[in-house]
C-alpha cells in the first residue's frame, strides 16, 4: 500500500521540479534584456552564456558524488536556493564583472538541482513501483511556461524586480519541499550498492539519447525564431509560434506520458518518440509554408518530450543501490547536447543555410530509435518490481 510518506515525498518532488522550471525560465527569457543592458554583441553573449551549461555539467557531476555520500535531498536543500540567488543576482547585476559570478553560481547550482531532482524522481518512482517521472517533467514544463508568461506581463517593471518576484516563490517552494524529500535511506532501497566504480557501459545508450535529444532541443530553442523569420519571412506575431508549439506539445505529451509508458513500456515509447521527432525535423527541413512549419515544430515536441524522463528512469533502474551516480552522468549529457547543438546547428546555418542546419538534429533524432532497446527494463540489475496498489 502507498503510505502518507510516499505521497508526501511525491508532492515535495513535484514542488522541486516546478521551482526549477520557474527559475530556469525566469533567467532564459531575460537573455535579450541582459544583452541590451550590458551592451554585448551576439558573439559576446554566446560566450558568456556558455558559462551556464559548462558549469552545469560540473555541478551535475559534483551532485552525483555528493549524493552518493550524503543524499540528493541534502544536495537540493543547498543547491536550489542557490539557483534562485543566482537568478536574482543576474537580474540586478549592473556590469559584466557582476553578471559573470551570478551566471557561475546559477550554472553550478542548476546542474546540481537537475541531477538531484531526477534522483528524487527516481526514488519516488521506486516507492510507487510504477512510472511517475513524466509527471514531474510535465510540471517543470508548466512552471517554465508560467515563468515566461510572468515576464511578458511584468515587462514594464525593472528587470531585477521582474526576476526577483518569482524567485521569492522559488525560495519558498524549495524551503517547503526540502524537509519532505526522500532521505538517503529512502533513496537507497537496496541494502548495498555494488562495490567499485559505477560502470559506464550500461548507461551509454541513455547518455547518447539524452545528448541527441538536447541537440534537437538546442536547435529549436536557439534557432526556431531565426528559421521562421529568415526562411519563411514570418512577421513578429507569427515568429514565436514555432517555439510555443514545441513547448505546448511537450507539455501535453508529458501529461499522459506515464500512462503510455505503463501500457507500452519505456523502450517502445522512446522508439516511437524518436520516429515522431525525426518526422518533425523532416517537416522543418522541407516545410513550404508557415503553418506547416509550426506544425512540424509541434511534432518534434511530441517526439522529444518522452526521452529525458525515460533516460533518468532507466538510469535509476541500472543503479539499484540508489547512489545517484548513473542519473548524474546521464544528466551531464543534457549539457553536452545543448552545447554541441548550439555550435553544430549554428555552424551549419552559416555554411549551408537554416534548412540544412535542421538536418543535423533530424539524423540524431533517428539515432534515438536505434538506442531505444537500452531503455528496456531488466530484472538482472534491479530485480522485478512489486507494484503497489494506489
Amino acid at each position: 500500500m502507498l503510505t502518507f510518506r510516499d505521497r508526501q515525498a511525491r508532492r515535495a518532488t513535484f514542488v522541486v521540479f516546478a521551482v526549477q522550471g520557474l527559475s530556469f525560465a525566469t533567467l532564459l527569457v531575460q537573455v535579450e534584456n541582459l544583452r541590451a543592458r550590458h551592451g554585448l554583441s551576439e558573439g559576446e553573449l554566446t560566450l558568456l552564456l556558455l558559462v551556464v551549461p559548462l558549469l552545469a555539467g560540473a555541478g551535475s557531476e559534483l551532485a552525483g558524488k555528493l549524493a552518493s555520500r550524503l543524499s540528493s535531498k541534502t544536495v537540493l536543500r543547498f543547491a536550489q536556493p542557490a539557483v534562485a540567488l543566482g537568478v536574482v543576482a543576474a537580474g540586478f547585476a549592473t556590469s559584466v564583472p557582476l553578471l559573470l559570478p551570478a551566471l557561475v553560481l546559477f550554472g553550478l547550482a542548476v546542474g546540481a538541482v537537475d541531477a538531484g531532482m531526477n534522483m528524487q524522481g527516481v526514488a519516488v518512482e521506486r516507492r510507487y513501483a510504477r512510472p511517475v517521472l513524466n509527471g514531474f517533467h510535465c510540471l517543470w514544463s508548466a512552471a517554465s511556461v508560467a515563468g515566461a508568461l510572468w515576464a511578458s506581463g511584468a515587462a514594464g517593471l525593472p528587470m531585477g524586480v521582474t526576476m526577483a518576484i518569482p524567485m521569492i516563490l522559488a525560495l519558498a517552494g524549495s524551503l517547503y519541499a526540502g524537509p519532505q524529500l526522500c532521505t538517503a535511506d529512502e533513496e537507497r532501497v537496496v541494502a548495498a550498492a555494488p562495490a567499485g566504480r559505477f560502470p559506464w557501459k550500461p548507461i551509454i545508450p541513455l547518455c547518447m539519447a539524452m545528448a541527441f535529444l538536447y541537440v534537437g532541443d538546442a536547435a529549436i530553442s536557439n534557432f526556431s525564431t531565426v528559421y521562421m523569420s529568415d526562411v519563411l519571412s514570418a512577421n513578429a506575431a507569427v515568429i514565436p509560434l514555432a517555439y510555443a508549439a514545441y513547448q505546448a506539445t511537450t507539455l501535453l505529451v508529458r501529461l499522459g506520458g506515464d500512462v503510455a509508458v505503463r501500457r507500452y513500456g519505456p523502450a517502445a515509447i522512446v522508439r516511437i518518440g524518436g520516429a515522431v521527432a525525426t518526422a518533425g525535423f523532416a517537416g522543418i527541413v522541407f516545410a513550404p509554408t508557415q503553418p506547416l512549419a509550426i506544425a512540424a515544430f509541434a511534432l518534434t515536441g511530441v517526439g522529444l518530450a518522452v526521452v529525458a524522463p525515460q533516460s533518468f528512469s532507466a538510469a535509476g533502474r541500472l543503479d539499484p543501490g540508489g547512489t545517484g551516480v548513473a542519473i548524474a552522468r546521464v544528466n551531464l549529457f543534457n549539457y553536452v547536447g545543448f552545447i554541441v547543438g548550439a555550435a553544430l546547428v549554428g555552424g551549419l546555418a552559416d555554411a549551408a543555410g537554416m534548412r540544412a542546419a535542421f538536418a543535423a538534429p533530424l539524423v540524431l533524432a533517428a539515432a534515438i530509435i536505434v538506442l531505444a532497446p537500452g531503455f528496456q527494463p531488466t530484472t538482472s540489475r534491479s530485480g522485478p518490481a512489486s507494484p503497489k496498489p494506489v
